[in-house]
């Protein structure tokens, strides 16, 4: 009996040295391993962003679309009464004008814009990294605009009637266009109550209808369309007043950049929280 307990018990212990030994070879060979810096940044930017916490961005897009409508209005629709005066005195009946051929250009341009923000389905429409390579590309369409209309040497302002008539401007016009598209498709699907951030009608509506209009406390649906409106008209203010001092080139410059600055926010912007599974 002792021989036969006395060897199990060496047995057990055989097993147990060499199951010790198995495992630390294999903690050799297949050592613990976190995930590097790389691969916990590539996840950071991959994760969708919370859109109650997107307030930030998305107000500067509204102030973006004040900013840049002041250009576009001030070169095209501010002149579109007096151009059409001239072209009726001059030619007779119906014909398509210029300002007709930029309204059709802006207005296509701002479809192309809208049809590239298809692009965030296949990464993410609320991705961190979507929503910074969107305002970039937003950002390009902006300095590219800004680079034409300094070749084109067409101020926003014409006594004679519309401006940016020269291939430059009518080029201008629709990357400026586009990035407004860009921008609209992709504030809609962020899904807050700032909606496309580029219809100032849509947004002033629904604040008319908010029934917490004249609450006097904090409403946050309420409030953040008092935002989403304030910041459009302080963007067309500030547009306005750097073409009268710099110029429209310079301007989408200083809109470059700010777009540029709105994309880094993106990346600050926290992620959703997911929702715990109820247990019972």
């Amino acid at each position: 009996m002792k021989n036969s307990s006395s060897g199990s018990t060496k047995s057990a212990l055989q097993n147990y040295e060499d199951n010790e030994a198995a495992r630390e070879s294999r903690e050799i060979i297949f050592p613990e391993t976190h995930p590097s810096r790389l691969v916990r940044f590539r996840e950071h930017l991959f994760t969708d962003v919370d859109p109650d916490q997107s307030s930030l961005p998305l107000a500067c897009y509204c102030f973006m679309t004040g900013f840049i409508d002041a250009l576009t209005f001030t070169a095209v629709s501010l002149s579109l009464s007096l151009a059409r005066l001239f072209a009726i005195s001059e030619v007779p009946g119906p014909h398509f004008r210029v300002v007709d051929r930029q309204s059709l250009t802006s207005i296509l341009s701002f479809l192309c814009g809208a049809f590239i923000g298809r692009i965030g389905d296949k990464m993410g429409a609320k991705s961190r990294i979507w929503l910074f390579l969107g305002t970039v590309i937003q950002a390009m369409f902006t300095l590219a605009a800004a680079i034409l209309l300094l070749k084109g040497r067409q101020s926003s302002f014409s006594t004679g009637g519309p401006s940016w008539t020269n291939v430059e401007g009518y080029f201008a016009l629709g990357l400026a266009s586009a990035s407004m598209g860009l921008q609209g498709i992709m504030g809609k699907r962020v899904n807050t109550q700032f909606a496309t951030t580029i219809v100032l009608t849509t947004v002033w509506c629904e604040l008319m209808a908010e029934p917490a209009l004249f609450i006097p406390k904090l409403v946050r649906s309420r409030d953040l369309k008092v935002l989403a409106v304030s910041a459009l008209f302080f963007g067309g203010f500030v547009g306005r007043a750097l073409i009268d001092k710099i110029g429209d080139a310079a301007t989408f410059g200083i809109g470059t950049a700010l777009r540029m600055l709105i994309a880094l926010m993106w990346l600050w912007v926290p992620a959703k929280v997911k929702a715990l599974p109820i247990q019972h």
